[in-house]
């Protein structure tokens, strides 16, 4: 509210306040009873719309306020401050959640209005907050207690991946459908009501991928070696895996008809290469490798690779 008229009079005593709304370019309409606001004062107003402006399709609405003094003289509308009218979209039904590797995947029923989802992502587990002096160079910022997310054209959907989602935290979703009209330049909302939520904990229970690319070579022992460089091995090498909790590879090896053995030994083999020295001249073996992460979850074999055992020298 102001504290002086137009010649810079200070005002006195309560001020007559007309709240008046338009639609388009009709009419400036009375919201309602007016009423009144000290000189100065901080001043709100809620309005109640008739039924027909709570339907339909979203529009713009202009609020405008006007004061008036005891002689009802007025020196015009204020700016116009805009919203939405229309019909408030429906709830999103059906929220739930899944666990995946890269993420937590939120499904919700199909709807056909064409309208957005917003995604509300409440931190529930108890928020982890450590010394500057301890958090490494390279370990992550503490996580918001609460992060949204807009889905455009999530209503129809049906689902979002949140791919932020840390591993051993647990969360609670809750969305809701929202339509979006843009007026001046500006985006304005109108919002349905709150889902129910689902909560969900993260857990790390997905093996890594296996390696790829595997490759075996033979090797020949060098001419006059003696003792162990007189026998033949063979060299492994394969794709390095990119995933940030890797702890490491184990190598498997079997002849042809025989079961799978472990021959990298009970710690995994940190880099993506083996060298297999205890193989028989003349002999054939297939390889696989897997892939484990720190958390002991172990892959798949990778493709096979065969290689035969040389003795003779070149």
């Amino acid at each position: 509210m102001p504290k002086k008229n137009t010649d810079k009079i200070l005002l006195k005593g309560q001020i007559a306040v007309r709240v008046c709304r338009r639609e388009g370019a009709g009419t400036c309409e009375m919201a309602g009873a007016g009423t009144q606001a000290a000189p100065g004062a901080k001043t709100s107003y809620v309005d109640t719309l008739p039924p027909a402006l709570t339907a339909g399709p979203a529009r713009a609405l202009d609020y405008f306020v006007e004061l008036q003094n005891r002689n009802g003289r007025s020196a015009g509308l204020s700016n116009g401050a805009v919203v939405l009218a229309g019909a408030v979209p429906g709830p999103v039904a059906e929220l739930r959640s899944t666990v995946r590797k890269d993420g937590v995947e939120l499904h919700w029923a199909v709807d056909s209005s064409g309208a957005d989802v917003r995604l509300e992502r409440k931190l529930i587990s108890p928020v982890k907050r450590e010394r500057p002096s301890e958090r490494g160079v390279l370990a992550p910022e503490p996580e918001a207690i609460q992060q949204n997310l807009l889905v455009e054209g999530g209503a129809q959907a049906g689902g979002a991946l949140d791919k932020t989602a840390r591993v051993d935290e647990t969360y609670e979703y809750r969305a809701q459908h929202v339509v979006r009209v843009t007026v001046d330049q500006e985006a304005l909302e109108l919002d349905g009501e709150w889902s129910a939520p689902a909560r969900v904990a993260v857990l790390d229970v997905f093996p890594p991928a296996p390696p790829r690319g595997l490759v075996a070579v033979a090797t020949a022992p060098s001419p006059g070696a003696q003792g162990a460089e007189a026998r033949p091995s063979i060299d492994l090498s394969w794709e390095p895996d990119t995933e940030a909790d890797l702890a490491g590879y184990i190598v498997y090896r079997r002849e042809e008809g025989l079961e799978w053995q472990r021959i990298s030994g009970l710690e995994p083999v940190m880099g993506p290469a083996f060298h297999d020295a205890k193989v028989e001249p003349g002999h054939t073996y297939v390889y696989a490798v897997s892939a484990v992460d720190q958390k002991g979850h172990e892959s798949g074999k990778s493709a096979e690779a065969k290689e035969t055992a040389t003795s003779e020298q070149p």
